[in-house]
């Protein structure tokens, strides 16, 4: 099977508490360290993704762009 290039298929088990582990390669690739949050999108008909920060922090910036100081 040809592998597209960039793109990765991972396996992770879900615990008793409902928690999964991010395999290693997936945590270096996208720089996941301890501690850091991740946001889960979920659709019902295409499943969840876990995107990586950098494609959440573009996506806050357009929902929520810097008002210019409106001064009079």
């Amino acid at each position: 099977m040809n592998t597209p290039k960039d793109k990765y298929l991972w396996t992770a088990t879900v615990g008793e508490k409902g928690q999964i582990v991010i395999p290693k390669q997936a945590r270096e690739l996208f720089g996941i360290q301890p501690g850091d949050t991740l946001v889960l999108l979920g659709d019902i008909k295409r499943g969840i993704a876990i995107p990586p920060k950098e494609a959440f922090a573009q996506f806050y910036g357009a929902a929520f762009p810097e008002e210019e100081d409106e001064q009079a």
